[in-house]
């Protein structure tokens, strides 16, 4: 849907190992909710506008592909691009990369709920029309 891709930059602290120095297969996920979020929030859609709105995005699906390690350390970009904006969803195609590297590649599939209810709602027309264009 986008070409443009997103980018955020993130350093690989002992906090994200496990005892080998190694990234815990669980803080992909972490990282790449950071690139959605500072995504979101450079389109004007940061947290305080889509909570006035009584929303909220939660993960609906996950698909990921672990290829390499990253390391204690290690500097990382995780990226996010919009593949799709459904009526309720939006999907991201997603990376966690080390220099040209890709270490993890997943599709990451968000819908939007009513802070509220935690029910399916529409994704409002300018986060549509915005993500649409991104």
């Amino acid at each position: 849907m986008t070409e443009a891709e997103f980018s955020w930059p993130l350093r690989v602290y002992i906090e994200d190992t496990d005892a080998g120095g190694i990234v815990y297969y669980v803080n992909y996920l972490k990282y790449m909710e950071r690139a959605r979020t500072e995504f979101m929030r450079e389109q004007g859609f940061g947290k305080d506008y889509v909570f006035n709105l009584n929303l909220m995005f939660v993960v609906r699906d996950v698909q990921i592909n672990y290829q390499l390690p990253a390391r204690l350390d290690d500097e990382l970009q995780a990226t996010a691009r919009v593949i799709e904006v459904g009526a309720a969803n939006i999907v991201f195609e997603q990376a966690v990369l080390r220099g040209a590297e890709s270490l993890a590649q997943a599709q990451v599939n968000i819908v939007s709920v009513r802070r509220d209810n935690t029910r399916p709602t529409r994704v409002p027309a300018a986060i549509r029309s915005a993500l649409s264009t991104a």
